[in-house]
């Protein structure tokens, strides 16, 4: 008789319901895990800043409250959050996205590559308006911050939303595949 081989399990909590975000994180955990059922589970977590962060420090903050608060209220094996914001850098305005991966033992935290944006745009988001929906009047879309975002737009599909977060997150893993390394 052949002993029977349990699939392993992991719980994976998104700080996000949003469908681009989950799917990054559930991508990313699986290519780390492609041996696991990874049970994902996405929850509305309150960043505590602006709908659209602006600066880095707010925009960072903001994936670091949405991961506590996931942390605080579920338990998993991994919890991960995205924050996208915007900024004017000396040569000029961009959006990026933080994000935050912890386990019960440690977190790790990275960042995505910028994505140049007009000026004409980002004068919006100063005056308080969502990049999702500058976008979606801009490029005559409806809800583009579910889809390929901001980033699938201005490359014309090169990149998405999805495929960014994804490479942060996958960067940001590094401390939890050589924890050895990484511990203090």
């Amino acid at each position: 008789m052949a002993a029977s081989s349990a699939v392993k399990q992991l719980k994976l909590i998104v700080g996000s319901k949003n469908p681009v975000k989950v799917n990054a994180a559930k991508a990313t955990l699986a290519t780390y895990f492609p041996d696991h059922h990874i049970e994902c589970l996405g929850v509305d977590a309150p960043s505590g800043v602006a709908d659209q962060p602006l600066g880095e420090p707010d925009t960072l903050l903001g994936a670091e409250n949405r991961v506590r608060y996931c942390q605080e209220h579920y338990q998993g094996d991994f919890y991960m959050a995205m924050e996208g914001g915007a900024a004017r850098f000396d040569y000029g305005a961009a959006t990026f996205a933080y994000v935050v991966i912890a386990d019960n033992h440690q977190l790790s935290v990275g960042r995505s590559c910028n994505l140049p944006l007009p000026e004409s745009l980002f004068e919006k988001l100063q005056q308080g308006q969502e990049l999702g929906d500058v976008m979606d009047a801009a490029f005559n879309t409806t809800n583009i911050k579910q889809q390929g975002g901001a980033i699938g737009l201005l490359t014309r599909g090169h990149a998405t939303r999805q495929s960014t977060y994804q490479q942060a997150l996958t960067l940001a893993m590094a401390p939890f595949n050589h924890p050895e390394l990484f511990s203090s």
